[in-house]
Order: structure tokens, then C-alpha cells, then sequence
């Protein structure tokens, strides 16, 4: 009898897993009013657009079993999971086991993580898609504003301090995991003074096929802005642990290190990279004329296995290659230009390297003076009538295939914007790329985090065929540092760009896409 009424069947079980989740859905609002002390990680500051909230008596927690709430709580995204894991002794242990034993699998929106010059040096924001609100994290030292980011993937932002040194941080559980030294790297060397202190790098220009110069000496800051361009934090399966992929200068080489290891590996002899990806123990690297490079990472010898050759010139298109949610790999091509520029449409539909079919995406109508192909670093500055920068005009007012209203907002002060975005599959079989018009039933996250393909049911407060991003394009940020982000949705199929919220964040350090997550790294490797 008491199995009966606290379980019965299984579709009864579910239904009232989904009648209380109904009901923690409409608490929730009220339980960021509990004590500060019970939420000191996730603490409302700010909403983009405030909700209107009817006044309610904060209603006493029933006495649910267990596993009815971990049902519930499975289903929550991971802000509304801490605040409800705050409200009694059985909903905390049932927050906990779901963190604690892995057994969370809620796929999770993508934040905006974010830097605020206001908030303090130590704290981070992250900004909701779902719930557009923002949330302040106190972050461990050193000061977070002090870092330069580089990376974000499976729940962690991969950063840079001041003395070069990169540190894994967990945003949500405040976690931080420091990685080999910067002087393990291959091509760095450290240079010491009269007391034995570190005070200049020797930085070598070399890859696995040529040496291209002399060594260069560089300072701290200026080596860290020289060296790192990006990286990635990949769930290692063979050691029930994780691996971290580097990609560094110079000329974009590959370095990886494992959990425990006291070093970075090269990976030679290829260089150009944008982009990784690994998928059961085999890298994927991605670059920046759109080849595809294949490590085997659980192999005693590490060897490249070329996927796909060269498929374009390089014209400073941002690259990402991203495993494809029914299977295989998508080629991503995001275009960066001035906004007074046209960018030209591609009409090729297959690129194959042995047809050396290719056309130039970003190529104009003319050349340059010196005959080169004009790219976005090329062009003299543009500035609007009073002598501004360029900047995002409002769109047209017409509606948009989906129903929404295109806008780019407000006008934003910008050098370069996002314009285009192109989309491939991947045919491993016949080595070329395949063009995708349209995802009709998916999304694309792409910036310094790790590029994301998600289901658009799974994610149903975001617009399917949509492209969010933000600013990762290295040689512009760095040239820039005080130009507004490029952060925002484009719709794939009609290219119109909307605004995701007004700016709330600090230019630097760049802001990034990251997926909550609660697990702790397992640093032990086997």
C-alpha cells in the first residue's frame, strides 16, 4: 500500500514528476527571496526584461520522496537547481545527489559569461538566454579581470594569468585546476635574471616541417598576448578524466596535456588551426584553410591522419568544426567585415580539394592596389556623418520567416560585425564539404567557447536556424581592445542579426559562451 501511494506505475510516477514541476516552476520566482546567506553563488541582480510576478505566500515544501524530486530537479536548469537545492534539508539531498553522483543530464542552455568593470575584480556574471536575467559569481583569486580567456567548454572557462600560467575555473562551483607551466610548452623557453627569476621568454618560430626565423624575446605581456589563441577541455573516457587541447602560437600549433601530466605534448607537424574537436579519443582539428587533421590521442604514437585537405584561401573567416547531433562533423565558416561592406554570396555547393573547386567567400568586386585579395584588416577606416565608427543600423521593419522582427538594436558602435555564416557537412568518405542551407531544427553556439550544434526542442526559449555568437576573432580583438563586442543571433536562413541584450559587459576580457555545469573534475587519471 505505501509503495502504491508514493509511487504507483511508472506513467503515474510521471505525471506527478510533471505536476510538480509545474509547481517548482511557479515557487521559483519567489525562492530568490530566501536569505542571501542560502544563495550566495547564484544571486539575482538584473533583469533584461523584468517579469511581472502576482503576489504569492511562499508556500511550505511537501514532503516529497527522494526520487520524485530528483525527477523534478533533473528537469531544471542549473540556476533554478542551486536556488531549489536552498530551500529544505530534502531538497538539498536531493540536489546534491544529483550533483554529487552524476546523475544530472539536463542538456543546458548556454550563458553569456562576462566581466563587469562595476561588479569588482573578482566577480563574474553570467547572463540567462532562458530566464534574461544576470547572476553575479564570486570567483577565486587571481582576479578574473586580470585574465585573459582563451577557451570554455564542458563547464569550465580555461584562462590566463599574469604570469602566463593557465588555470581551469569552474564558474558555478568555484573549482580551479592549474595546468602544466607555460614554459613546458615546445616552442617557449624561459629566460632568467641575476637573482634566478623568470623575467623574458624566448619564443621559437619553427613547425614541424620548417624553421621560419630566429627566436624572439618577448616580456610577459606581450608573450601572452602573442601565444595564446585558444582552447578546449574535453572529458577523456580512456582515464575517466579530462584532457586540455591548446592551440598557441606560433603559427596555430596544437599542444595537449592530460590530467597529471606535468608538461604539454606537442603535436607536429601541421600548423594553421582554428578549431578541435574529440570524440572517442580521436582530436579533430579544424584549420584555417578548412582542413581537417585527425589524432588519435590514445595511441602510444600520436600520428595526423589527414580527414579533408584544403578547401579555400585563408581570408580571415572565423573556422569551427562541430560534431553534428545526427552524426558526423559540420564545417562552419562566420564571416567578420566592416558593416559598409557587402559581403558576396558563394555559390558553390560542393568544395572538393582534388577538383580544387573553391571561390574566395569574402573576395569584393575589385583588388587591392598591390593585387591582393582585399580582407577585412585591409580596408582604410570608415566612419559614419559625425565622425563616429561604424556601427549596426536598425533593420528594416518587416517580419522575418519565423514571425520575429528583424532588428540589430540600437546602434552599436563597431569596427567589424558578424555578416554571414556559412554551413557545411562534412563527407569523410569523399573528403569534401557539402553545403547546408539551413537548420531547421537546430542551433549554433560559436565564439571562444567550445562550438556547439544543440536540438532546438531541447532549447525551446531560442530561435532554431539561428547562429548565437560572440567576438573570438583574436587579430581584431587584440587591435581593438576598446570596441564593443561583437556578440548576437543571426538568422541563417535570411541573415538578419538581432541584438541578444543591451551591452552589460566589460570589453575585456572578451566575453564568452559557457554551459553551466556542477560535476567535479576528476583529477585522477588511471
Amino acid at each position: 500500500m505505501e509503495a502504491c501511494s508514493r509511487a504507483g506505475t511508472m506513467s503515474s510516477l510521471w505525471a506527478l514528476g510533471v505536476n510538480l514541476l509545474g509547481l517548482v516552476f511557479r515557487l521559483l520566482p519567489e525562492l530568490v527571496c530566501l536569505p542571501p546567506s542560502l544563495l550566495k553563488k547564484f544571486r539575482k541582480v538584473e533583469y533584461a526584461h523584468p517579469p511581472t510576478l502576482e503576489p504569492r505566500t511562499l508556500l511550505t515544501s511537501p514532503g516529497l520522496p527522494h526520487d520524485v524530486l530528483e525527477v523534478i530537479f533533473g528537469n531544471l536548469e542549473i540556476p533554478d537547481l542551486v536556488r531549489a537545492g536552498s530551500v529544505c534539508h530534502s531538497w538539498r539531498a536531493a540536489y546534491s545527489s544529483l550533483r554529487d553522483l552524476g546523475t544530472y543530464k539536463r542538456s543546458q542552455t548556454p550563458c553569456l559569461f562576462y566581466t563587469s568593470e562595476s561588479a569588482g575584480d573578482n566577480v563574474a556574471c553570467l547572463y540567462s538566454l532562458v530566464e534574461k536575467k544576470v547572476y553575479k559569481l564570486t570567483l577565486p583569486e587571481p582576479p578574473i579581470r586580470s585574465r585573459i580567456l582563451i577557451g570554455s567548454s564542458s563547464g569550465w572557462l580555461i584562462t590566463v594569468d599574469e604570469r602566463l600560467e593557465l588555470l581551469l575555473v569552474n564558474p558555478v562551483t568555484g573549482e580551479q585546476i592549474a595546468l602544466p607551466s607555460v614554459v613546458t610548452i615546445e616552442h617557449v623557453k624561459p629566460m632568467f635574471d641575476s637573482s634566478g627569476a623568470i623575467h623574458k621568454f624566448e619564443l621559437s618560430y619553427y613547425t614541424g616541417e620548417k624553421v621560419y626565423r630566429e627566436p624572439e624575446i618577448h616580456d610577459r605581456d606581450h608573450l601572452r598576448e602573442e601565444l595564446y589563441f585558444k582552447a578546449f577541455v574535453f572529458p577523456d573516457l580512456s582515464t575517466g578524466s579530462y584532457i586540455v587541447v591548446l592551440i598557441h602560437h606560433p603559427y596555430y600549433q596544437l599542444s595537449f596535456a592530460r590530467a597529471g601530466d606535468d608538461k604539454w605534448t606537442w603535436l607536429p607537424p601541421n600548423a594553421g588551426y582554428r578549431d578541435c574537436m574529440y570524440i572517442d579519443g580521436v582530436l579533430y582539428a579544424l584549420t584555417k584553410v578548412g582542413e581537417i587533421d585527425a589524432f588519435d590521442l590514445s595511441a602510444s604514437t600520436v600520428t595526423r591522419m589527414v580527414i579533408v585537405g584544403k578547401v579555400k584561401d585563408y581570408i580571415y573567416e572565423s573556422m569551427y568544426i562541430i560534431p553534428s547531433p545526427w552524426g558526423g562533423l559540420l564545417q562552419v565558416w562566420r564571416i567578420v567585415d566592416s558593416p559598409s561592406h557587402e559581403v558576396q554570396d558563394d555559390p558553390a555547393i560542393v568544395f572538393h580539394p582534388d577538383h580544387k573547386v573553391w571561390r574566395a567567400v569574402n573576395r569584393r568586386e575589385h583588388e587591392l592596389e598591390d593585387g591582393g585579395a582585399p580582407g577585412i584588416l585591409n580596408y582604410p577606416e570608415h566612419v559614419d556623418e559625425d565622425g563616429n565608427a561604424p556601427r549596426i543600423v536598425n533593420a528594416l521593419e518587416q517580419d522575418n520567416e519565423d514571425g520575429d522582427t528583424p532588428e540589430y538594436g540600437p546602434a552599436t558602435h563597431v569596427k567589424y560585425v558578424t555578416q554571414k555564416i556559412l554551413v557545411y557537412k562534412v563527407d569523410m568518405a569523399a573528403k569534401e564539404l557539402v553545403k547546408i542551407n539551413s537548420l531547421p531544427h537546430h542551433l549554433l553556439f560559436l565564439g571562444h567557447n567550445l562550438s556547439l550544434c544543440l536540438h532546438a526542442e531541447e532549447h525551446s526559449q531560442l530561435n532554431a536556424n539561428h547562429a548565437y555568437f560572440t567576438d573570438d576573432h583574436k587579430e581584431l580583438i587584440m587591435a581593438f581592445k576598446d570596441a564593443s563586442r561583437d556578440i548576437g543571433a543571426l538568422n541563417l536562413g535570411n541573415r538578419q542579426r538581432k541584438e541578444i541584450v543591451s551591452k552589460i559587459w566589460s570589453d575585456m576580457p572578451y566575453p564568452t559562451w559557457i554551459v553551466p555545469n556542477l560535476m567535479k573534475m576528476n583529477l585522477e587519471s588511471r
